[in-house]
């Protein structure tokens, strides 16, 4: 009995643990229940609408690239892409629908391999790419097709275009994909096909013309498959960047240049700075870099022994032979080493030692002051000016006038030119500096080198008064559409003599409209648009004493590339100049004869336009269309490398 009584109260102690043991299960279940579904319920639901919802970055339209008047130089245009979503190819599989495909759109074996590996790394519902900037031909018949091409759609985009193609690549430069090392935590860097800019203004403004991205929230499933879109903010457009370029006259400039080999020229106004034109022949077309380019194009470009890809008027650098005497005659002018009236006599060389430095006209010039020198371009003359005042004042000057460093333009990959010293030589070769070379350098040859854009500087310095201008591509950078033009800058003035300016500026002007001038047979006729200059040959071999003797072979007779390179600096109207030019042609020949007749029709037509007053030509015409381009004057063959 006792022994019952001990059994059922043991068995009631432990149904009471039992039960006690579960209410307390229950009540920490149900407490965790009430902390998650109550207290953590706004936490919770988030994370679930997150899972939910995805927000999806939204690429904005890249801003628009003008001209001066607001005619579109770099645009947006409807891109049609072909797409291709393997898990809805059915049985074909993602080869069937690809080789269907490939009897209509034709696919390389590379673009091939580039789908398969795209479409393996991405899951089976996210679209791949499989060619962009479709030709509407294509478009249709794909569209046509469709039913028996399952997983292939089309999609509409937008693509960067450039109108004028070729004819400002160098100044508009190009976008293309991005590259691993530009991606730096920019999600719009992250979006499939973005571009970026790669060279000159595209890479310049590119922060401002990408615009801010907007935003798309759409309802995924667990597996990420977008459901629908829930809501989309579109994003801010990129800014629109006015430049200083005429666009017509820099398709006129273009198609001067086309007729040559390698050339570069450029056009300044002389008291803004403006850049109106800026061509370096040969070019590539940027449209082919935003498609991407195959590697027998890529190839065929940096073999290219003309250089299409650099821009020759930044970084090309050439000795300005003739073109530098200014700049020399103006040191001696300023030190009084010589006067405007003194006078050196030319017998056609002038010895230093046991060596002669030889004039380009056999048989001398006579006697000749600084104006002669100028317009018949007397060597003699002028290694006699830098014997006089040496080659650190010239190397001073012409510091001043723009040459030896960067001009500061706004675009990537100048490069600056090379005005050598004493100090110099000392530094970078070790070397005592010789006074021969400060002959050659009185020439502007030698150690001295510039680009086309310092030779137009300093043209413009030259022919303005003496004001520092500085060169400028871009006008206003802007997000409403509205572009203000900037107020003319105040540059600062170089300090020289305004009459020792001028006597170097008359000199110019009779280089092209005095008989005896270098370039008489390039002078514009119409005396409302005479224009003034300074020819240039620039020798790229070592003529011998043999040679000298049996007569100098003739740049025809000559293989290109040992032919002398063609210079020309020039500015108009002679009497208010307004506008300068500067144009090189590689292994082009005499400066007189190859460079003068480009810089006249090209001083002539943008003096005919009028620059900003003028009516800018339609877009639509292509290239050619009424450029007002003057007839090109009949070519003269030159008996000698005058200038």
């Amino acid at each position: 009995m006792h022994g019952d009584q001990e059994r059922q109260k043991l068995f009631a102690r432990r149904t009471v643990m039992l039960v006690g043991g579960k209410l307390a299960l229950v009540s920490m279940l149900a407490g965790r229940m009430y902390y998650l579904q109550v207290v953590k319920a706004e936490q919770y639901k988030m994370l679930a609408d997150e899972n939910r919802i995805s927000l999806r970055l939204l690429a904005p339209p890249r801003g628009r690239i003008v001209d001066r008047f607001g005619l579109p130089l770099a645009d947006n245009k409807q891109n049609y892409r072909v797409m291709l979503v393997s898990e809805d190819t059915r049985g074909l599989g993602v080869d069937g629908a690809l080789d269907l495909l490939h009897e209509i759109v034709p696919m390389s074996t590379g673009e091939r391999r580039r789908i398969l590996k795209e479409v393996n790394r991405n899951r089976s519902f996210v679209p791949v790419t499989l060619r962009e900037n479709l030709e509407w031909e294509d478009v249709a018949r794909i569209e046509v097709n469709a039913p028996d091409l399952p997983g292939v759609m089309i999609d509409e985009g937008q693509s960067r275009f450039y109108p004028y193609g070729k004819n400002l690549a160098h100044v508009l430069g190009y976008v293309s994909a991005v590259s691993e090392r530009e991606k730096t935590g920019d999600r719009l860097l992250e979006l499939p096909g973005f571009r970026t800019g790669k060279s000159g203004i595209e890479k310049i403004h590119d922060l401002s013309l990408r615009g801010s991205g907007g935003s798309s929230e759409v309802e995924v499933n667990a597996y990420g498959r977008v459901i629908r879109e829930l809501n989309r903010r579109e994003g801010l457009p990129g800014a629109d960047v006015r430049m200083t370029i005429d666009v017509g006259l820099q398709l006129a400039v273009a198609q001067r240049l086309s007729k040559e080999i390698s050339a570069s020229a450029v056009v300044l106004d002389v008291h803004s700075g403006d850049v109106l034109a800026m061509v370096s022949h040969p070019a590539f077309d940027p449209n082919d870099f935003n498609r991407g380019l195959g590697v027998e194009e890529w190839n065929a470009l940096i073999n290219n022994p003309a250089a299409p890809l650099s821009n020759k008027v930044i970084a090309g650098r050439y000795s300005p032979g003739s073109c530098f005497k200014m700049l020399v005659a103006l040191t001696a002018l300023e030190r009084g080493a010589i006067s405007p009236t003194g006078k050196v006599y030319c017998e056609g060389f002038m010895e230093l030692g046991d060596t002669k430095f030889h004039c380009w006209r056999r048989g001398g010039h006579g006697l000749v002051d600084v104006t002669d020198a100028i317009t018949q371009s007397c060597d003699v003359y002028f290694y006699e000016a830098a014997r006089r005042v040496g080659i650190d004042r010239i190397a001073e000057m012409a510091y001043r006038f723009g040459l030896g460093d960067v001009t500061g333009l706004d675009l990537p990959g100048e490069k600056p030119g090379l005005l050598p010293t004493k100090a110099w030589k000392r530094d970078v070769k070790d070397q005592a500096w010789h006074q021969g070379e400060t002959l050659l350098a009185g020439i502007g040859q030698g150690y001295v080198l510039a680009t086309p854009l310092q030779l137009a500087v300093m043209t413009a310095r030259l022919v303005n008064g003496g004001f520092a201008v500085s060169p400028q591509l871009t006008k206003s950078v802007s997000t409403t559409g509205v572009h203000a033009v900037p107020e003319r800058h105040e540059f600062p003035q170089i300090g020289v003599n305004p009459r020792n300016l001028a006597i170097v500026r008359d000199a110019m002007t009779q280089v092209v409209n005095t008989p005896h001038g270098t370039a008489h047979r390039s002078a514009i006729e119409d005396p409302r648009y005479m224009m003034g200059g300074k020819t240039g040959t620039v020798q790229v071999r070592r003529i011998t004493k043999a040679e000298r003797e049996t007569g100098v072979r003739k740049n025809e007779d000559l293989p290109w590339r040992e032919r002398d390179h063609a210079l020309f600096v020039g500015f108009a109207p002679a009497d208010n100049p307004r506008y300068a030019v500067a144009v090189v042609v590689e292994h082009g020949g005499g400066g007189s004869s190859v460079a003068a007749p480009i810089a006249r029709d090209i001083l002539l037509t943008a003096q005919r336009r009028q620059s900003a007053r003028d009516i800018p030509i339609s877009n639509t015409t292509g290239s050619q269309a009424a450029l007002d381009l003057p007839d090109a004057a009949p070519s003269v063959r030159a008996v000698v490398n005058e200038g």
